[in-house]
């Protein structure tokens, strides 16, 4: 991993490129797995092809190989996660999986924030199911939510 963070490149580089991003969501779904709210969201026994779906999503968003699109076309995250019902509580659940993945890359500040506001933006645009009461608030993990539409 390089630092400080060089404007030229990627921020995919600049965190250390495919290991990384391995590490990064290896980490993510070993929470998933035991989790009684995210598991059943996944289909397939096998975490794997998830897993490796991710990665390769998250490698293409930062600046890496293509491969994602390659294999699978636009991301359309938002259509992709359609048939699942996600609500705040699994937000609060993937966001909570996610920041143990990234507190473990230790990445300099500047790259963690960058790449958790990110999680942040991402994981509050799946949300597709509103909450038993209207209105935003705060979630578990101390993120503003805005009202639900």
């Amino acid at each position: 991993m390089t630092s400080p963070h060089d404007e030229s490149q990627t921020f995919y580089d600049a965190v250390g490129g495919e290991e990384t991003f391995t590490r990064l969501v290896r980490r993510f779904y070993q929470g998933v797995a035991d989790d009684p709210v995210l598991r059943p969201l996944y289909p397939e026994e096998d975490l794997g092809p998830a897993e490796e779906r991710l990665r390769l999503f998250l490698m293409q968003y930062w600046g890496g190989p293509r491969t994602y699109s390659d294999q699978r076309g636009h991301p359309r995250l938002r259509m992709r996660h359609a048939p699942f019902r996600v609500g705040s509580r699994e937000r609060d659940h993937w966001l909570g999986h996610m920041r143990a993945a990234v507190d473990e890359l230790e990445l300099p500040e500047a790259l963690d924030r960058q790449l958790w506001g990110y999680f942040v933006y991402a994981a509050q645009s799946m949300v597709n199911t509103p909450d038993e009461e209207p209105g935003g608030g705060e979630t578990r993990l101390g993120v503003q939510t805005p009202p639900q539409q």
